[in-house]
This record gives C-alpha cells, sequence and structure tokens, in this order.
C-alpha cells in the first residue's frame, strides 16, 4: 500500500514507479486525495500492463493496480 494522499504530482507517480521497479508487484493499492493523480498514475499503470481499479470515499481514491 502506497499512501500519496497530501502530494501533488508528479511525486505518488514516481512513488508507484519505485515501487513497481523494485518489486514488480502482482498488485499494489495507493491512495491519493487528487483526481490529477488518479488520471496520471492510471495512465501510467496501464503503460506498465495493469489493470486500474478506483474506489472514492471521503475525498480520497484508492487506486487497486493488478497484472
Amino acid at each position: 500500500m502506497i499512501d500519496a494522499r497530501g502530494m501533488s504530482c508528479p511525486i505518488p507517480v514516481v512513488m508507484v514507479q519505485k515501487e513497481v521497479k523494485k518489486n514488480a508487484p502482482a498488485e499494489l493499492q495507493v491512495q491519493v486525495d487528487s483526481m490529477v493523480c488518479v488520471e496520471n498514475i492510471t495512465r501510467y499503470a496501464r503503460l506498465q500492463g495493469y489493470e486500474v481499479s478506483v474506489a472514492e470515499g471521503g475525498g480520497d481514491y484508492t487506486l487497486t493496480l493488478k497484472k
């Protein structure tokens, strides 16, 4: 789980990039609080071959990336 709430892009995307390059997880969850971050992480994840689902709750978004 990556908690990137309170951070503005590109920091959350960089955090996801590091995790993907380091561990190549089959599944990864990312929490953000900005729709811009949701869009940017989704774009990056899809380029890396992940399927992305988004759940919204209380102003936060949880992205689940699955290979």
